[in-house]
């Protein structure tokens, strides 16, 4: 197995070392050096030449977020931010995934050591996940393609399922962005994130789209043009009461490490009856998804949508789809809210179901 080199980017001297001493229990980890700022970050790179960063994103001199925007204009590596859960620390670790910052780690509070021990597998996890992150993904800068608003046969009815992790946040504004405002189908989301983080996201994509773009509400009617993120460290499915759909939350164990687990949501629409489901599984790490996915199409009417790999920053989640054979379309990020409407304009032309 190859070496994994990280460079750890915090002004705090005791974070610095928690974080070591959590790396380095993993034996591809290596800690190859520390730094206290973005501008030591910068002088150091070249020396210890890392596979992977992890930075703060609140620190003097240079923070994370003028870092991040040097280190990918000079030289894109994988960065995973350091963030409080602080109003502005999410806000802030928003902006870091829009400039290409790869994944986050929400810095633990109280009793740090303590806290630090229980979330030390998912910032492993996350670290070896960022090393596979394609760079060259992640410094690239997309030109939106805005579909035309077609012309949709009434009372068909349709809803959009959209599963993704890695690298999601800045895939989901691609995609809710360029939307247009009419369309025919709520959309439900599972964006990996843990509680905290979910709501500042929606607020954010809801400003740049549309759609109106909201975090999910226990027992909340879907209704068309309105995108509903499932919160985090909360599983949420689907429920279908009449001829409505609804929202239903809730805080069971995890699903294979997630939750909200994309699994638990496209499982929740196979029960869903008179529907036609445009599932899109996007960029991520893992294979969540994959076992939903097969439930929903034996049950359902079901148009698949995979990101493909040239613009997935981390290419786990869509290409467990496309090797199953499920994905009925393998398109670019920028492609994907095309694909969509597309798609709700021929299903009506889905095969008949038995």
């Amino acid at each position: 197995m190859k070496e994994i080199k990280v460079l750890i980017v915090d002004d705090s001297a005791f974070m610095r070392r928690v974080l070591s001493d959590i790396l380095q229990q993993d034996q591809r980890l290596t800690v190859v050096g520390a730094a206290r700022n973005g501008r030591d970050c910068l002088r150091k790179l070249k020396q210890v030449q890392p596979d992977v960063i992890t930075m703060d994103v609140e620190m003097p001199v240079m923070d994370g977020l003028s870092t991040l925007e040097r280190i990918m204009e000079e030289n894109p590596l994988p960065v995973v931010m350091v963030s409080s859960l602080t109003k502005d620390g999410t806000e802030s670790t928003l902006k870091a995934m829009e400039l290409g910052a790869v994944d986050f780690i929400p810095k633990p509070s109280g009793a740090v050591s303590l806290d630090m021990a229980r979330v030390e597998a998912e910032i492993v996890r996350k670290v070896k996940g960022a090393a596979e992150a394609d760079t060259g993904v992640l410094a690239r800068r997309h030109t939106p393609v805005y579909p035309r608003i077609p012309v949709f046969q009434k009372g068909t009815k349709r809803v959009i399922a959209v599963g993704t992790s890695t690298g999601g946040p800045r895939a989901l504004k691609e995609v809710l962005a360029t939307l247009p405002e009419k369309l025919p189908a709520p959309l439900v989301i599972v964006q990996h994130m843990p509680p905290g983080f979910t709501k500042a996201l929606a607020d954010r994509l809801d400003k740049l789209s549309s759609i109106k773009v909201k975090e999910g509400a226990h027992e909340e009617e879907l209704k068309n043009g309105v995108a509903y993120i499932a919160p985090g460290g909360t599983h949420m499915t689907v429920v279908q009461k009449g001829e409505r759909l609804y929202l239903h939350l809730n805080d069971q164990p995890p699903v294979s490490g997630h939750r909200p687990s994309v699994n638990t949501l496209f499982q929740s629409l196979a029960a869903v009856r008179g529907w036609m489901v445009t599932a899109v599984v996007m960029t991520g790490m893992g294979t969540d998804g994959l076992e939903g996915m097969i439930q929903l199409r034996s049950s359902c009417p079901t148009y698949t949508i995979a990101e493909s790999a040239q613009s997935c920053v981390v290419y786990g989640m869509p290409k467990a789809v496309v090797k199953s054979g499920m994905a009925d379309e393998v398109t670019g990020v920028t492609n994907i809210s095309a694909a969509i409407v597309r798609a709700l304009q021929n299903q009506e032309g889905v095969e008949e179901w038995k």
